[in-house]
């Protein structure tokens, strides 16, 4: 390998799946590849949902293996969930699923002390029942946080078993709910009115600062030789993502698709008033004092269940059926929280569409079609209301993640927009983890020349918008009414 080509592992895991993938950096080139794939099945307990962190430790130690000898290595994931350690830095038990019911009703406790809206005006996150905070008052009276001595959020948890060192990424940090947005540090105050200790939470650590060494035992068990550093990433796996995103200038939108559409706007600044709060916008922190504005919706989470309930039928022929259904026959709100739990999905579209007085979708491919539907009108709402609060205007849309190989969803989207879709890179979370790797050792320049490199390099699609607007804004209007 050139002596101007390093090697990243990058750790990526989604909630459905974790992989390890190898990026190739040159000043003038990037190629990833996958090195090893891994599932990531919660378990039910007695107790609740949870993750099985061992599994998905054990399958970065083994995709670390595959990848073979590597010049850093980071790590991204979902956000908001944590373990516990005890005084002997031992795990307390497998973190707990954000899915899990245990925050019902708790955030009403929270805004008995801080009302909702004094909350987002210090935090400028969205509502959402699971964020850390709400996970934090739910287990406040168990005999596990009172245990603890350290919290870390899941990628941190894994840095930390393969260095031995702790610290929190501030991107990940910002979706706890306890994060100020304006000054990049913790709401000490809001932290305090609320009973949460912040001590439990290791220093705070910017992507790209050292993250430690793999440890000697870690070194064996993968086979590397030392010493190998693990560099800080946009440790959730949207803020790595949008630092993938390959556009030219700053007037575009992203559509981060997966399991969720995280669909928004990079910002230089939160935008912290009440009429974003009221539409549930979210101030995420980004790269470089960026800060990801955003809307959270159900993503392809919808499909993903209903294929899950039809026995996994071939995907491809599900969208080709879905492709020759009538347009926008049925939508439903794809941001609605009764979609938020496993099970009976198709039967939870139906019986949404048919409380709303719309045509019952039947067949497999009518569900399908209402989903992708749903999703792209979902994608249309948030993309202009951001544009609106934000005063940010948009030329041009950008589709990154598994979703962009869903070309039904990428043309839907830009026909609901009004504004061509650029889809790709699929592995957007992988990209922009290694670019930031690479960057810290010095083979890549600003957030500018990483894009430039990614639109060199990466292979993308552009979807043109087609069709008639009329019928959108009508379909948002069926869904306002209802």
């Amino acid at each position: 390998m050139s002596e101007h080509v390093k090697s990243f592992a990058a750790v990526d895991l989604g909630a459905s799946s974790g992989r390890v993938m190898v990026g190739r950096v040159g000043p003038e080139s990037l190629e990833l590849t996958e090195a090893h794939r891994f599932p990531n099945r919660p378990v039910r307990v007695p107790e609740g949902l949870r993750w099985d962190i061992l599994s998905l430790y054990a399958g970065v130690l083994d995709g670390l293996r595959a990848a073979g000898q590597v010049d850093s290595v980071g790590i991204d994931s979902w956000a908001v969930d944590y373990g516990l350690l005890d005084a002997d830095g031992a795990l307390l038990g497998n973190p707990v699923h954000y899915r899990d019911a245990r925050t019902e009703g708790v955030a009403e406790k929270v805004w008995a002390t801080v009302p909702a809206a004094e909350l987002y005006a210090a935090t400028g996150l969205q509502y959402a029942p699971f964020n850390t905070l709400y996970q934090l008052t739910a287990a406040r009276s168990t005999a596990q946080l009172a245990a603890a001595e350290r919290l870390l959020l899941v990628p941190d948890l894994l840095a930390y078993w393969l260095t031995g060192e702790a610290g929190t990424e501030v991107t990940n940090a910002s979706t706890t709910q306890l994060i100020d947005p304006r000054t990049r540090d913790w709401s000490h105050d809001l932290a305090d009115r609320l009973g949460i200790d912040l001590t439990l939470f290791a220093p705070l650590r910017q992507p790209g600062d050292p993250a430690g060494l793999l440890l000697p035992r870690v070194l064996e068990e993968t086979g590397l030789s030392g010493p190998v550093p693990v560099t800080t990433v946009g440790s959730h796996d949207t803020a790595s993502a949008v630092a993938a995103v390959p556009a030219a200038g700053e007037r575009f939108a992203y559509i981060c698709t997966g399991t969720w559409s995280l669909a928004g706007l990079e910002l230089e600044r939160p935008v912290l008033t009440e009429a974003s709060r009221a539409a549930n916008f979210t101030n995420e922190l980004g790269l470089d004092g960026t800060v990801r504005y955003l809307r959270n919706i159900m993503g392809l989470w919808l499909l993903q269940e209903c294929v899950r309930e039809w026995g996994q039928p071939d995907l491809g022929e599900l969208l080709r059926a879905a492709a020759e259904v009538p347009a926008l026959r049925s939508v439903v709100d794809a941001g609605d929280a009764t979609f938020l739990a496993p099970g009976r999905m198709p039967d939870r579209i139906t019986d949404a569409c048919r409380e709303s007085g719309q045509p019952v979708p039947e067949s497999r491919a009518e569900i399908t079609r209402c989903i992708l539907d749903s999703l792209a009108l979902a994608h249309r709402r948030a993309i202009r209301e951001a544009e609106s609060l934000a005063d940010h205007p948009v030329d041009v849309v950008h589709i990154v993640g598994g979703g962009t190989r869903n070309e039904l969803l990428c043309q839907l989207t830009a026909d609901a927009c009004g504004l061509p879709v650029v889809a790709g890179p699929a592995e957007a979370a992988a990209l922009g983890n290694v670019l930031v790797q690479a960057r810290a050792h010095g083979l890549v320049g600003d957030r500018t020349s990483m894009r430039r490199l990614l639109a060199r390099t990466q292979p993308l699609r552009r979807y043109e918008p087609r069709g008639d607007a009329a019928a959108w804004c009508a379909a948002q209007d069926r869904l306002t009414r209802g």
